[in-house]
């Protein structure tokens, strides 16, 4: 790949600059301004410090002469962290990335990701990324930094306590992103991250970090389920680019090519197969029973008619977001008759109708032995993971890693909508 900064000394040419003028505006050392005379790559870090001082984007510095030579270019490269058994990376893979080393804390979840990855199962480096934040320094050259740091101090379904040690993650993946200086950087969390104004100094405070490190900074709330994700599942998206790569607008024009109806609740449990059967076996066994004094609403699949946090499936919409704490009684819940036939009413709006009449009571009531909750190969299908794609520890941990992940769907459009906008890719 021939690379040529013709366009560069036009531009100071133009403007009545001098090499020397450069350096100084640009913070650029007199060595770099030698590579640049020479035709000699530089890193992005300098190419955007040249593009920011003088106003311009960086494809209007440079240019690649041989074509031919760059349409066989390699793949982008990406860093993965916080992991977990790599539903983002779902996303980055089938977008065309080269994940060159990722990071999880969780030995189940970094197992799972090996498990799927066999040609490349030793970039996975399990344990704590404090203890590896100084081995980042070696990929200077990476195109993409992604990863959802732990979410369960911010999330509206924990303890939201500003002093959760998991909260401080956040910073430790900037910390990141200031050793290896990306083109790119991607960060998931939880929606309430960048709704509620208890976290508005943290959503700030990400944005001015990455200000300082020479990124522009843009998040926006996603409901993942315009993007053809059947769950109702809302995720923040933190993007960051280095000052003078692209324009972040363009970003969210690609990514509204992806936008797609999902498909009912029904139809994605229906793919995962007959349950009970060796390709969708059974794998929580909690019982439903019913709560004695239910919490009422509107909606039966609102509430709590039954005991444990895990609701029934209204199976004409979409799935309800899958927690991490599934595998007992906070697992969904589906009604096996109405699955498979969808004339008949699911029986908890039967039930929640005779509720509300005040003609049953849970007490006179019994559960039918078609209501069951949701198995982990269904799960994995609401997440959108590919067919076959493997978990690894007990029943508990998997329905886990599932809960925890980034629907690959959603990720892959996150991740082709920065190619395509921010590394010229198609």
């Amino acid at each position: 790949m021939e690379i040529s900064y013709k366009k560069l000394w036009k531009l100071l040419i133009d403007r009545d600059l001098k090499k020397k003028d450069l350096e100084e505006r640009a913070g650029i050392s007199h060595y770099t301004m030698k590579k640049l005379l020479v035709g000699e790559n530089v890193t992005t870090e300098a190419l955007g410090r040249i593009s920011h001082a003088l106003g311009c984007k960086i494809d209007e510095i440079m240019e690649i002469t041989s074509e031919e030579e760059f349409s066989t270019q390699k793949k982008p490269t990406a860093i993965s962290l916080f992991s977990g058994a790599g539903g983002m990376d779902v996303g980055f893979e089938s977008a065309g990335f080269d994940i060159v080393f990722a990071n999880e804390f969780d030995h189940d979840a970094a197992e799972a990701w090996r498990i799927n990855r066999p040609d490349t199962a030793h970039v996975m480096i399990e344990g704590d990324i404090r203890d590896h934040i100084d081995d980042l320094s070696r990929y200077k050259d990476v195109d993409v930094v992604f990863g959802g740091p732990p979410c369960q101090g911010f999330s509206v379904a924990g303890k939201m306590d500003p002093n959760d040690e998991r909260s401080q993650m956040v910073w430790m993946f900037m910390n990141a992103v200031d050793k290896v200086r990306p083109k790119v950087f991607v960060m998931e969390n939880v929606a309430a991250l960048g709704n509620l104004d208890k976290w508005k100094n943290v959503r700030e405070g990400i944005v001015k970090r990455g200000n300082e490190l020479g990124y522009d900074v843009t998040y926006k709330v996603h409901h993942t389920s315009d993007y053809g994700v059947p769950e109702n599942r809302d995720r923040i998206i933190f993007v960051g680019v280095l000052r003078g790569l692209c324009y972040l607008e363009k970003f969210y024009k690609e990514l509204v090519f992806f936008e797609a109806p999902p498909i009912s609740a029904r139809e994605v449990i229906l793919s995962a197969g007959k349950f009970g059967s060796k390709s969708n076996p059974q794998t929580c066994t909690a019982s439903v029973s019913l709560a004695s004094h239910p919490v009422m609403r509107r909606s039966p699949y609102a509430g709590m008619l039954v005991n444990g946090a895990g609701r029934p499936i209204n199976l004409n919409g979409i799935a309800p977001t899958l927690p991490a704490s599934m595998g007992g009684n906070k697992t969904p819940i589906v009604d096996e008759v109405s699955l498979h036939d969808a004339t008949i009413p699911n029986w908890f709006e039967t039930y929640h109708a005779g509720l509300v009449s005040g003609i049953i009571t849970p007490q006179e009531t019994s559960v039918p032995a078609t209501i069951r909750r949701l198995t982990i190969k269904e799960c994995a299908a609401i997440q959108t993971f590919p067919t076959g794609y493997k978990f690894s520890g007990k029943k508990t941990k998997q329905y886990k890693q599932i809960g925890n992940a980034v629907p690959c769907r959603f990720a892959e459009a996150v991740a082709t909508s920065v190619k395509k906008a921010c590394l010229g890719g198609d």
